[in-house]
């Protein structure tokens, strides 16, 4: 657990932050360096002189937006959360597990950093609450910081009754999953020693390393599956590309609106770097191998798989929608607002050529296909399935609008209304669990 260490004294960074003037040589800071620094915030052990002047540091030089920097730093936050007991959950996601076309049964998040400047609707978060229906999702998320309303500001929004967040503890994750495909993972309750950066980050004016840490410091990054996460700017995809890869990830797409958008645009192109899991020529073991889990014994042997980035662009035609004005899918309003159109999009009550509901679909479908489940060839979601695939491959070799196809049943089954129903219904009652 991240809290201040009593009696601990204040741990200086002086000689890191020489390194940063007057024109700091920056293939000098290691990035090893720069997240130990870090870890000294989730401790109390920095003075908010020294952090204020490290994250200044990082933002002005760039160093913040450099691969090898985030990735050690997000390990470093993922490092100091409060640990979630992830034997017990392992256990009770292998009891849940919904295989489907090459979808494993593990969990999946879909994720934007913020601070596009668009203030959309909760797009994001209301595309996990529909992907609930088929994946096990785990929506890693907070309030509002540069937004009109964040993932956890409209969940409390929800009427009648919204879900506990305050009970969604560490400890508590397990047991949500037991009666829940979907589990809202409250920042605070996890990253506890991100209080110590509150104050200093804003008295700072400006964005800091801590706005794109976030969506890769799941607290159960280790079981996540697949993800999609959405940049703000088109320089950082390759970027948070390159750190998923180096984080281990091996299903993941990162995103960006051609208007600088953390989600699939519906007015135009999204650019798009995805992840895929590809066999490795160097590999020395035995290519038909049953065993997903194979390993060798010798350290230094090729892996099975490597993973390659590949980058293209979709658009909402790829989805087989057609596309909308941003001002007309994102009317970026308060939470009880935007927990109105949530609670009238899941219960099917949008128009079929809704704007918003159309902006949702595509982000759903989108996660859909990097989970895999598009990748099946027969469909047996329930009632309401046609069973007809839609097999056209599109851009980057995805069935967007197999995805897309999937995401409306969701709604039009009322299956991601159930699903959020659960997460309230078991968020309201852990502790008789």
């Amino acid at each position: 657990m991240a809290a201040h260490i009593q009696g601990s004294p204040c741990i200086s960074i002086t000689p890191l932050l020489e390194c940063f003037r007057p024109f700091p040589e920056v293939s000098n800071i290691s990035a090893k360096d720069i997240a130990l620094a870090i870890s000294h915030i989730f401790t109390n052990q920095l003075s908010d002189v020294q952090t204020a002047l490290l994250l200044n540091s990082l933002h002005y030089t760039g160093l913040d937006r450099r691969a090898d920097v985030l990735a050690k730093c997000a390990q470093a936050m993922r490092n100091a959360a409060v640990p979630v007991d992830i034997k017990a959950l392992r256990e009770v996601v292998k009891g849940r597990v919904r295989k489907e076309g090459s979808y494993k049964g593990g969990l999946c998040d879909l994720v934007g950093t913020g601070g596009d400047s668009h203030s959309t609707f909760n797009v994001s978060t209301t595309a996990s609450i529909i992907a609930s229906s088929l994946l096990l999702m785990s929506k890693h998320g907070n309030r509002a910081s540069t937004s009109k309303s964040g993932s956890a500001d409209l969940l409390s929004a929800i009427v009648p009754a919204p879900p506990r967040l305050d009970a969604i503890t560490p400890e508590a994750v397990p047991k949500v999953y037991k009666h829940s495909n979907y589990c809202f993972l409250p920042a605070p309750m996890f990253h506890t020693g991100m209080v110590h950066a509150a104050t200093v980050r804003k008295s700072m004016g400006c964005r800091t390393i801590f706005n794109l840490l976030g969506p890769l410091a799941n607290p159960v990054e280790s079981e996540i599956e697949a993800r999609v996460i959405g940049v703000a700017r088109r320089d950082l995809g390759p970027v948070f590309a390159d750190v998923l890869v180096r984080n281990g990830a091996k299903k993941a797409m990162v995103v960006c609106g051609e208007e600088d958008l953390d989600e699939i645009s519906c007015a135009g192109r999204t650019f798009c770097w995805r992840l895929k899991e590809l066999p490795n020529p160097s590999f020395r073991g035995l290519l038909d191998e049953k065993d997903e889990d194979y390993t060798t014994s010798d350290e230094d042997a090729p892996p099975r798989t490597i993973v390659e980035i590949e980058h293209f662009v979709v658009s909402p035609s790829d989805f087989g929608l057609p596309s909308h004005p941003l001002a007309d899918a994102s009317p970026g309003k308060r939470p009880a607002e935007n927990a109105r159109i949530l609670a009238d999009l899941l219960q099917n009550h949008r128009p079929q050529d809704d704007p918003i509901l159309h902006f949702v679909l595509m982000n759903t479908a989108a996660l859909f296909v990097i989970a895999g489940v598009c990748d099946a060839d027969s469909s047996r979601m329930g009632d309401g399935d046609t069973g007809k695939v839609n097999k056209e491959v599109g851009p980057g070799g995805g069935r967007w609008k197999e995805g897309v196809r999937r995401a409306k049943w969701a709604v039009e089954s009322g299956e991601a209304s159930r699903s959020l129903d659960a997460f309230i219904k078991v968020s309201n009652s852990l502790d008789a669990v």
